[in-house]
């Protein structure tokens, strides 16, 4: 089975990444698998089932052959705080289930690449984490809300060295 098809010729980094694990997400379907790691170079995906179409997905830092829409510096508000933003469209969730305790709250310190939030997005669960270190200053979305593309979710006090 070929991961890729001839499709993604043309397409943009974020949408290669999107097709790439739609196909693994097929791949383990069919397989029955409940987990799958796969890492090459600087991209680390991992794919988890928790039951009946249920899909969790972890990516590392991805260095796409595309520049982000918005820098670092258009992140900050002025004030020298800075948001971390929504990566995709979807639905944001604060806690990893139901009932559970959120991720972040305001006050916590928390490093780069902690996970601050979930994204929903076509039946996939995507762990979103922080872009930088720093202290939570104030959780800008809310649990359930949907969000698009470099919508606010956290506005981090950063740790400056």
């Amino acid at each position: 089975m070929s991961l890729m098809n001839h499709d993604d010729a043309g397409a943009s980094g974020h949408q290669r990444l999107e097709n790439l694990v739609r196909a693994l997400i097929t791949m383990m379907n069919a397989g029955n698998m409940a987990r799958l790691d796969l890492e090459c170079n600087d991209l680390r995906v991992s794919l988890r089932s928790h039951g009946e179409g249920s899909v969790v997905a972890r990516t590392g830092r991805v260095v796409p052959d595309v520049e982000p829409i918005e820098s670092a510096d258009q992140q900050d508000d002025g004030t020298g705080t800075h948001f971390v933003t929504a990566p995709m469209i979807g639905t944001f969730y604060s806690s990893p289930a139901p009932g559970e305790p959120p991720f972040v709250v305001a006050g916590d310190h928390i490093e780069e690449g902690q996970t601050i939030g979930i994204i929903e997005a076509m039946k996939i669960m995507n762990e979103i984490a922080s872009d930088r270190a720093g202290t939570v200053v104030e959780l800008v979305a809310t649990n359930a809300q949907p969000v698009e593309f470099g919508s606010p979710l956290v506005r981090l006090d950063p740790i400056t060295q």
